[in-house]
Formats: structure tokens, C-alpha cells, sequence
């Protein structure tokens, strides 16, 4: 292990590797993420899209400041490369175990601190062939100006409310199946707000669910033709304010499990973790 990452353990297995890469390199993410069975079930910086990073926070817009990585979606003008990239900046620990830690970061760009970041991530057992990554963040402006969160959507790309936390599976010959407890389908999910939605490939499921009654409000953004890869969006459809002294609170529990699960067992598994 590096100075620069940490070791996740659950059940005495390794499931995860945290990297905290020093600035500007962007934010901190966990890649690989594995079942407890060794199979990789995270995609670190994929053809497709190479600023997509494992499991991690990633917002496309903080007051016009791109903290997703890539090209910024401009009203009107369409993808388009910027000089606006913030870095998530790794402060410290509070806590470090092997089961977990809790983290300070600072949000900035252009040398000015947008928001002030605490993070905690707990990894839990739940079977001998599932486990949950139980992960919260909370985001505090504590400058004196209000400021808001946006998404492609909210700057005029229809469908494109992605921002908060996103994970991106690997890319497999087969499109994964994506369901909740209410459809089928990357069109049944995608965008709607569901208590939990899970991904499916080969060998391994992933089911998440919102953990709190603002997370829960929150739409899933689901994508499985394109590329693998669920989040949950904390501007949909308009934009998230933060006003001076405000704080964003979200936490997301993903249940990560060998082979495929049907839709009652990944319900089961949701409210076991929730709970526990």
C-alpha cells in the first residue's frame, strides 16, 4: 500500500482500494472494487469515457466548476472543453480502519475552497456471497456566497442529470441488466426515483439504495448501452443550491454480490443493509 491509497476489508477478504491522488489530479475514488469472490465489479479510466474512476463523487458542475472530469456541456453549444476543472483535495483522516474511514476534503478550484467535504465509508457483511458499501458524503459551503450544483441537464442536455455519486461498472460482451423493484431496462429506470435500482453482468450484482429520505428523492441516472454505470443525481432537473453556511447530505448503500440476483433477493439485501 502507497501513502496515497487505502486497503478495504470486509469478512477478512481485501474488496476495495481507495486512491487519493495528490492535486490537481481530480477527486479520490475506490478502484478495484471486488465481490467476495475476487470478481472486479469497478472501471478505472475506460476507453469510452477515461475520466470515469471506480466509485466516487463526481459533479459536472459546482457554480460553473467541473468536478466530473471530461468536457463541460455548454447551453447551446454542446460538449465542450473547459479550463474549469476543480479538484477534490484529500485533507485528512478522522478515522481509518480496515472496515472503513472517515475523510476531510476540500472542493476547489481556481485556488478558492467551494466546499468543504466530510466523508464516511463502512464495508459490512451480509452473506457469504454479499457485502455493502455503505457511503455518505456531506458538502458545506462555508464560504459567504451562495452557490448552486448543476448537471448537463440543468444546462439544457436533456436526460443528462448525472452528478453525485456514480459508480462505473466494467464493460463486459454483454450489456448488463439493469432493474428495481418496479421495471426492467436502462428506459424503465433511468431517471426515476426508485428505493433501490440494481445492475447485473457476469457473475456479480450490484443494488443501490438511497439510505436517506433526501437521497431517496434523488433520480437514478442509469446507463447500460452505452456504457456500464449508475449514480444518483443531485440536479435532475434544476439546479441544487447551497446557500453560505448550508449543507448537502447523501448516502448511498450499494450491495455488491457474486453472481446474478433476482429482484426479491436484491430487495432483501437492500433492507438488510439499510438497517444495519
Amino acid at each position: 500500500m502507497t501513502p496515497t491509497s487505502a486497503l478495504l476489508s470486509c469478512a477478512g477478504r481485501p474488496v476495495g482500494r481507495y486512491t487519493y491522488l495528490p492535486a490537481p489530479e481530480g477527486r479520490p475514488y475506490f478502484h478495484p472494487v471486488t465481490t467476495l469472490a475476487g470478481v472486479p465489479v469497478t472501471e478505472e479510466h475506460p476507453a469510452d469515457h477515461l475520466h470515469h474512476l471506480g466509485t466516487s463523487v463526481a459533479v459536472p458542475d459546482v457554480a460553473g466548476h467541473n468536478f466530473w472530469g471530461g468536457r463541460t456541456f455548454v447551453r447551446d453549444q454542446g460538449p465542450t472543453a473547459l479550463d474549469n476543472h476543480g479538484v477534490q483535495r484529500h485533507l485528512g483522516w478522522k478515522l481509518r480502519d480496515p472496515d472503513g474511514f472517515v475523510e476531510e476534503l476540500s472542493w476547489e478550484a481556481d485556488h478558492t475552497e467551494l466546499l468543504r467535504e466530510h466523508r464516511t465509508v463502512a464495508a459490512a457483511e451480509l452473506s457469504d456471497t454479499a457485502w455493502a458499501l455503505d457511503f455518505s458524503f456531506s458538502l458545506t459551503n462555508r464560504g459567504t456566497d451562495d452557490l448552486s450544483i448543476g448537471s448537463p441537464a440543468t444546462n439544457g442536455r436533456p436526460g443528462a442529470g448525472y452528478g453525485g455519486f456514480f459508480w462505473r461498472a466494467p464493460k463486459e460482451p454483454a450489456v448488463p441488466a439493469v432493474f428495481s423493484g418496479f421495471g426492467d431496462g436502462e428506459e424503465a429506470v433511468h431517471g426515476r426515483v426508485a428505493d433501490w435500482v440494481a445492475m447485473a453482468g457476469d457473475g456479480w450484482t450490484l443494488v443501490f439504495a438511497g439510505a436517506t429520505d433526501e437521497t431517496r428523492r434523488d433520480p437514478w441516472f442509469v446507463r447500460t448501452t452505452q456504457y456500464p454505470g449508475v449514480g444518483s443525481s443531485l440536479a435532475a432537473a434544476e439546479r441544487l443550491p447551497v446557500p453560505a453556511g448550508a449543507t448537502v447530505v447523501r448516502r448511498v448503500v450499494t450491495v455488491i454480490a457474486d453472481g446474478r440476483l433476482d429482484r426479491a433477493t436484491a430487495a432483501a439485501y437492500v433492507r438488510r443493509a439499510v438497517t444495519a
